[in-house]
């Protein structure tokens, strides 16, 4: 089947959605699928405001739908609620086209971080876009009840996987940082909640690797901290390994790629008990889940890296792709043509 992914997060971005789709779909070529992406490289594009990283597409749905049609795909995957992704929407729905969509991110509450919009409105919204589709990806069983609660349709279960080659934990070297060494890696955002990280009293190093519109502030509020700044690939899979514990004080993930990836390195989790955490990690052995996060932290220490990395090992790419495509076909028969 050849599948066209309409979506506002592309390359250079580096985060969860980006890192998601490009490594399912090249598991997912391997089964047979071909993929065709639109991407705001194609476009002309705006810096999102305070995420200048984040680009924002000057598109139409007529250029967007020109592109569709030309690529001669059979679906159509809309995997992000930017402009691109109403562009999209825009255009299968004026030719009557199937089409699904993913919610990967909390986008209402999200912006209820920064600005005082009513999450009322905003969850309208993001329902009104998923709603029009024939199938909407969530990542997780406790994501996909609160979206069934609040009244989104036709919600189909897609999970992640790791790259258990690259994250690894004979990666590990001397980071020359005091041990216990506790590792967040993420967006550094108020998103993120990585305060009630960097706001706790630890033994040994705190390091963040990633960036983000809060890093400056933090750097300077937490001169403790080891902030390294925004690693992948192999850099990045031997500061996991080189790591202690993953620390995971988000609120408002969906899943968390980078708990698979600090598992896969062998590393134990704590974390707050939320969504995203407990659906990942909880009732496992290889994490700690506590309200109080510091305990966990601790409690984390005493894990085995050996039992991180067998229960990161149930999640594959290639499981994840088999899921996405079974879940187009199924949206495809369902769908009922105007």
């Amino acid at each position: 089947m050849h599948i066209l992914i309409a979506t506002d997060a592309g390359p250079p971005q580096v985060n969860g959605v980006v890192n998601s789709l490009k490594a399912m779909t090249e598991a997912a070529q391997h089964l047979g699928a071909r993929f065709t992406f639109i991407t705001p490289q194609q476009f002309k594009t705006l810096p999102m405001p305070t995420y200048p990283d984040i680009r924002l597409s000057l598109v139409t749905s007529r250029q967007i739908g020109k592109l569709i049609e030309a690529s001669g795909a059979e679906h159509v995957h809309i995997a992000t609620e930017g402009p691109i992704g109403l562009a999209a929407r825009a255009h299968c729905r004026r030719k009557g086209r199937p089409f699904t969509t993913s919610y990967h991110t909390r986008f209402p509450e999200y912006i209820a971080a920064r600005v005082p919009v009513p999450l009322s409105l905003t969850y309208w919204l993001i329902r009104k876009f998923h709603n029009s589709g024939v199938g909407t990806m969530v990542s997780t069983a406790s994501v996909t009840a609160e979206l069934a609660a609040r009244g989104f349709n036709n919600l189909m279960r897609w999970s992640r996987g790791v790259d258990h080659e690259l994250f690894n934990p004979s990666r590990a070297k001397d980071l020359g940082f005091t041990k216990p060494v506790f590792l967040y890696v993420g967006r550094v955002a108020v998103e993120k909640n990585i305060e009630a990280f960097l706001n706790l009293t630890l033994p040994g190093t705190k390091v963040v690797v990633g960036d983000g519109p809060a890093r400056k502030a933090l750097e300077a509020q937490h001169p403790d901290v080891k902030f390294l700044g925004m690693k992948a690939g192999t850099g990045l899979a031997e500061i996991y390994a080189s790591a202690d514990v993953f620390v995971f004080p988000s609120r408002t993930d969906t899943f968390g790629i980078v708990l698979l990836e600090a598992l896969a390195s062998g590393l134990p989790v704590a974390a707050f008990p939320v969504p995203g955490p407990l659906d990942v990690v909880g009732g496992t052995p290889a994490a700690v889940l506590s309200e109080d996060l510091q305990a966990a932290c601790l409690e984390a220490l005493k894990i085995p890296k050996s039992v991180a990395r067998e229960v990161a090992q149930q999640f594959t790419w290639e499981n994840s792709a088999r899921q996405f495509l079974g879940n187009i076909a199924e949206a495809n028969r369902r769908f009922k043509p105007r």
